[in-house]
């Protein structure tokens, strides 16, 4: 593999590739659910899913209980570079270089975190027969709603950000299987001990 091209870490690849999947399926059976219950801001005319509640509350375990973790975690500690900075915030004055886009880049790879964090949370909140009994004022319901299209905002603004940064080349380089000699997936476990051991500091 040619190094002038961009190269994201092996472990970086397919953590963000599982935590992209099963969140994007999340984020659209969030909607599905939305659609089929609620509906007040707009629908579309979906089909009817049996248990979608249950589909989505399934997508939404599995990011909350593993993959996300395991993301953050490499986020925070190894990935910590591509997160904000302490001088993000004064570099954003420079949007016209590249410094100022990179900062902007950092920042919102790190609000798309927090709001992930914050849509579990408030989706682990929420009860599976608020909605078909058609219970749709509680707090924690309208806290995931906020959540959910803050989400989306800030994953539409992680995309464009990315092609503004890196172009075409960064992007698909996210979902590359090549990896280099010294990048082999054997090498993820002296990672993922390093990430524990980091932890249990």
């Amino acid at each position: 593999m040619s190094h002038s091209r961009p190269y994201q870490p092996s472990l970086l690849r397919f953590l963000h590739g599982i935590n992209a999947f099963i969140a994007l399926l999340a984020i659209i059976t969030s909607f599905w659910v939305y659609n089929t219950y609620d509906g007040r801001f707009g629908q579309l005319p979906l089909p009817q899913i049996n248990d979608i509640i249950g589909i989505h509350g399934t997508f939404g375990k599995t990011l909350l209980l593993a993959v996300m973790p395991a993301f953050a975690l490499y986020s925070f500690h190894i990935g910590q570079k591509r997160l904000i900075q302490p001088d993000s915030f004064q570099k954003l004055s420079q949007l016209g270089k590249p410094i100022g886009w990179y900062s902007l880049h950092r920042i919102i790879n790190t609000v798309m975190l927090l709001a992930i964090t914050f849509s579990l949370v408030s989706g682990s909140m929420v009860k599976e027969e608020w909605l078909p009994a058609g219970e749709l004022n509680h707090t924690w319901y309208s806290l995931h709603l906020i959540g959910w299209v803050v989400l989306v905002f800030c994953l539409a603004i992680h995309l464009l950000m990315s092609a503004k940064v890196g172009g075409w080349s960064f992007m698909v380089s996210m979902f590359s299987l090549k990896y280099r000699s010294n990048d082999s997936p054997a090498s993820w476990i002296k990672q993922i001990r390093s990430l524990v051991q980091h932890k249990q500091r």
